[in-house]
């Protein structure tokens, strides 16, 4: 039996807390590396609970540091957090489509991905009561909801693009200086 927690696994979970804490320096609406984190983790980690389990984790803890540093509040589950998470796991499920680690593949995934995340979050945008609750209750006000967020689209499409590009470029230069990295899946 392989242990779980080897150089591989110190160096998949330093990259992706890293990638949580890039959350915290300013960026463009959207553009932030939680899609690439859970790309990342897909491709990267063999057991599949832990492909779900550290950049969830990681989310969790930057949400919960965003919020207090940005907000002044300590939010540990905030309204749209079954929306963002439901659509941060679909990522994991895009990451773990990823048979073989090459620009196409990620570029690809960084796209499907940032698609699902506004088709769901937007979803449910319009779909949560409460603060969120800008958009009318029919089909006029859900297109008018997913109008709205096309900017949004964008900029996550470029979020995951460039933090997928930084984080699997690390970990395959990584992977070809130590060989100890490269354990298969």
């Amino acid at each position: 039996m392989k242990k779980i927690f080897n150089a591989r696994f110190g160096i998949l979970w330093l990259i992706i807390i890293s990638a949580g804490a890039l959350r915290l320096f300013p960026h463009p609406v959207n553009s932030t590396p939680i899609g690439a984190m859970a790309l990342f983790g897909g491709a990267y980690f063999g057991r599949r609970w832990l492909a779900f389990i550290v950049p969830l984790a990681a989310l969790f803890v930057s949400d919960i540091v965003v919020n207090y540093v940005f907000y002044q509040k300590f939010v540990l589950l905030h309204e749209m957090v079954i929306w963002v998470y439901g659509a941060f796991i679909l990522n994991v499920v895009v990451g773990n489509m990823i048979k073989k680690v090459k620009v196409s593949n990620v570029v690809a995934g960084g796209i499907v991905g940032a698609i699902l995340f506004y088709v769901i979050t937007n979803f449910g945008v319009w779909a949560t009561p409460g603060i969120m609750h800008i958009y009318p209750m029919t089909p006029q006000g859900l297109i008018a909801c997913y109008v709205a967020g096309i900017p949004y689209l964008w900029n996550t499409v470029a979020g995951n693009l460039f933090y997928s590009a930084l984080m699997f470029g690390v970990f395959e230069l990584a992977k070809r200086k130590f060989t100890v990295l490269s354990i298969a899946k």
